[in-house]
């Protein structure tokens, strides 16, 4: 036996969508959206925010302090990914791909982030121990020295992982 659709909010006992009627200024009846719609288009769009295209745009906009620390952790990655590996913007961050994304690297206000995935992340968790880490990223904070063996390492693990 067929089980019926759910029904939305706004779908009537019978799947259709219910009408609703208001009264105008002028004393006639006038349909209105169901209520589903009403929110929506009470709702105002928030402004979007443009996303860097390039790495080169990203870069320009993170500020001084943070702009070097990402600098060392770009060229870090840059020193062990292939040569035909080439730089793009994915999730509105920079990232390192070949054949598939490998790592992004992400500025924010007081540390950069480096996301090699989180089995990598697993792989290296006693010498991250010094480090804040979530299931997919390490953050690196801004007035520490950058470990960049460590962060080669990483990337280096992440591109055999990678096939």
């Amino acid at each position: 036996m067929k089980r019926p659709a759910k029904r939305t909010a706004a779908q009537g006992r019978h799947g259709r969508k219910k009408k609703t009627t208001s009264k105008t200024a002028t004393g006639k009846t006038a349909a209105r959206p169901a209520a589903s719609n009403r929110r929506a288009a009470k709702t105002k769009a928030s402004p979007k925010t443009t996303a860097p295209l390039t790495v080169a745009a990203y870069l320009a906009a993170v500020p001084g302090p943070a702009r070097s620390v990402l600098n060392q952790i770009r060229e870090a990655i840059r020193s062990v990914v292939p040569p035909e590996a080439t730089e793009i913007i994915s999730y509105k961050i920079p990232a390192f791909k070949h054949k598939k994304v490998l790592v992004w690297y992400a500025a924010f206000s007081g540390h950069c982030s480096l996301f090699p995935t989180a089995a990598v992340i697993e792989e290296f968790k006693d010498e991250l121990k010094g480090f804040s880490t979530s299931k997919g990223t390490v953050h690196f904070p801004l007035d520490k020295p950058m470990p960049v063996d460590l962060i080669q390492k990483m990337v280096k693990e992440r591109l055999g992982r990678s096939g």
